[in-house]
């Protein structure tokens, strides 16, 4: 039986050029599959910062040793740590917000278990003066740039390092003036 493949130039099947093409597809559908994952990841993360910081969300996203910094907020090491240490800020100083992500710039490794995550954040928030625990939560306007590592930790893809750089923190009702 002919090959219609093999007379249409396509593939040659002598050298193995049909196993390549199949392996590069494989590879493109799972690094396609993990870019969507981490997308995933990025919105979730969205979804429990505007729940106070939720712990219960916002635990899970992490893996066992991660790091998290912030100018301002600090640098917290361990899911645990991270994930108290958010719903804390949840509930104390940034105590309303909605988080508005751009859409993520992802870099997958060859070997599909790490990769570099960057996005900006625009998020509206009520903010509590810390020195002054009976005034009332000002709105303000956020926003920044996320740099992150994402790792495969127990078959799921959870952040290893997040840096939050923040070049806007302001009142709303106030002329901006940029961080840095």
């Amino acid at each position: 039986m002919r090959d219609p493949l093999r007379h249409c130039g396509a593939v040659d099947h002598s050298s193995g050029d049909l196993l390549m093409v199949t392996r590069t597809l494989s590879q493109r559908i799972a690094r396609l599959e993990a870019i969507t994952d981490i997308q995933q990841l990025v919105g979730r993360y969205a979804h429990g910062a505007d729940r106070h910081n939720n712990a219960a969300l916002m635990g899970p996203l992490f893996s066992r040793k991660a790091e998290w910094s912030a100018r301002g907020f600090g640098r917290h090491q361990g899911r645990d740590e991270i994930a108290a240490e958010l719903a804390r800020i949840g509930q104390e100083e940034i105590v309303w917000s909605m988080h508005y992500m751009t859409v993520p710039i992802i870099e997958v490794d060859d070997d599909l278990r790490k990769a570099r995550c960057r996005w900006h954040l625009w998020e509206l928030a009520q903010i509590k003066d810390p020195s002054d625990g009976k005034a009332p939560a000002v709105a303000h306007w956020i926003g920044g740039e996320y740099d992150s590592q994402v790792i495969v930790e127990k078959g799921r893809w959870c952040f290893e390092r997040v840096e939050l750089n923040l070049r806007l923190v302001h009142r709303h009702d106030a002329a901006w003036l940029p961080l840095g």
